[in-house]
């Protein structure tokens, strides 16, 4: 469709603002709007894509005739929030993600962990992430709260360049609140675990007169080793 370059500025975006659901009339919109090089058939694809809605096609538009090149990401794992595990309700967690670099360049400084929809289960809207090179992974961590009443809860995040343009794949906790849960509980014993200990509590701690010094020093000494070997290998390549 040719669109004069004289179009009154005033009467486009009255036009653009029109709330309709007529498809035909929704992708002359989209032309008047990015211009006459984009032809029917090209402009309905980026409606679908976007539901039919007009502002996220024209994202969607501007987006893919972009000459800037966005970062790769892949979502490697859920670290933490397996499935089956629940929490009780107004709990504080962690939940980790596992995210590798699959393009061929470094991410460039201030790229950041954004949500982007659903249950907002923390105070943070978004976490800076440092720079990951081509084929690093690294372990992302968002400390959250789990809501009051019981229920599934569904947060959304994604991977975010400095100037705001989303990259990778999309990032989901899906989080089951119940009564009786016990994934916190499960989360705060878990260094016990990888060190081969037993969750249990020990019944010879019980016993003020028992050799429990010892072994207490003993074991500080392991987390600590632990904690520092974790923080080496949080980004790996």
């Amino acid at each position: 469709m040719d669109v004069d370059n004289d179009v009154d500025q005033t009467l486009l975006q009255q036009f653009s603002c029109m709330g309709t659901t007529d498809r035909d009339e929704l992708v002359k919109q989209l032309q008047m709007l990015v211009g006459n090089n984009l032809n029917e058939a090209a402009a309905a694809f980026f409606l679908d894509m976007n539901n039919w809605n007009l502002q996220g096609a024209v994202c969607s538009y501007f987006d893919f005739e972009s000459p800037y090149k966005l970062p790769s990401m892949s979502l490697v794992k859920d670290v933490t929030i397996g499935e089956g595990e629940s929490i009780p309700p107004c709990t504080k967690f962690t939940k980790t993600w596992r995210i590798q670099n699959i393009g061929d360049e470094v991410w460039p400084p201030g790229c950041c962990l954004r949500f982007s929809g659903g249950d907002q289960l923390c105070a943070a809207e978004r976490v800076p992430v440092r720079p990951v090179g081509p084929g690093c992974t690294l372990d992302l961590s968002v400390e959250m709260v789990s809501p009051h009443q019981p229920g599934i809860y569904e947060s959304k995040w994604r991977m975010s360049t400095p100037t705001g343009s989303y990259f990778g794949d999309v990032i989901w906790v899906i989080l089951t609140v119940a009564e009786g849960g016990t994934m916190a509980l499960t989360q705060q014993l878990s260094h016990l675990s990888e060190l081969g200990a037993s969750p249990r509590m020990d019944e010879t701690n019980i016993n003020p007169f028992g050799p429990t010094s010892r072994t207490s020093s003993q074991t500080l000494f392991q987390d600590s080793v632990q904690q520092t070997q974790d923080g080496d290998t949080n980004m790996m390549c």
